[in-house]
């Protein structure tokens, strides 16, 4: 029998939440250096997508807690 995989420190939803994070700033940047002021929604975006990665490695964190608690 194949060892188990210990799970991954950082969960997938919190690696895409990152992701979109970091590319929505980058199109904001690029917005406002040509002068469009559509860089505010890639702004608003890059904000809610960093509090989703927030929120899904506050998750993990917690939910790794609770079984470490149930396993004594």
């Amino acid at each position: 029998m194949p060892p188990s995989a210990s799970p991954s420190p950082i969960p997938r939803p919190a690696i895409f939440a990152i992701a979109v994070c970091v590319l929505a700033i980058a199109a904001a940047v690029v917005s406002f250096v040509q002068g469009s002021f559509l860089g505010v929604v890639w702004v608003l975006m890059a904000g809610v997508s960093s509090n989703m990665a927030w929120f899904y490695l506050r998750k993990a964190k917690a939910d790794r807690a609770a079984a470490q608690s149930a396993g004594r």
